[in-house]
């Protein structure tokens, strides 16, 4: 673990701060870039990794962000419905204006821009669950009610 937090991931230790919440971020030696890779290097289900992921309307060009079990893919189709909108996943470069961190580590919070987000429900079964702390290596462990706190999103059924 580095003794000095990078700038990213210290943003998301400062917003999860205003959010009143203690949650200690940690950075390791491995990669967490996946949520297999992530689940791996912390010794957990990989249904208790939370990714949070870009999509970008298609007529509306707007964000959306959605934050699922590593355990899940995303079922776009259903998501379209309840957008009334095509969507697709969104570029390296849209999500790192969009977010101002790179894919790889992007958290739930403390995002550039504010994105209509919805938060997986299958996430809410554990106890803990993990997110990306801003860098590809970086993790915080918190509650799924912190998770719905910080996100602020729609609970929804992702696949």
């Amino acid at each position: 673990m580095a003794n000095e937090l990078s700038s990213s991931v210290k943003k998301v230790q400062d917003a999860l701060k205003g959010f009143g919440l203690a949650c200690e971020v940690i950075e390791m030696q491995e990669t967490t870039r996946s949520a297999q890779d992530a689940a791996h290097a912390l010794s957990c289900d990989v249904g208790q990794i939370v990714k949070s992921l870009l999509f970008k309307g298609k007529r509306s060009k707007k964000p959306i962000l959605v934050v699922a079990s590593g355990a899940n893919r995303i079922n776009t189709k259903k998501l379209r419905k309840i957008l009334d909108e095509p969507i697709k996943m969104a570029h390296a470069d849209f999500v790192l204006e969009i977010t101002g961190f790179a894919i790889g580590g992007v958290p739930p919070l403390g995002h550039a821009q504010k994105s209509e987000t919805f938060i997986d429900e299958d996430l809410l079964q554990y106890d803990e669950i993990w997110a990306a702390a801003g860098t590809p290596n970086s993790m915080f462990k918190l509650t799924p009610t912190d998770l719905q706190t910080i996100a602020d999103g729609r609970v929804i059924s992702v696949k």
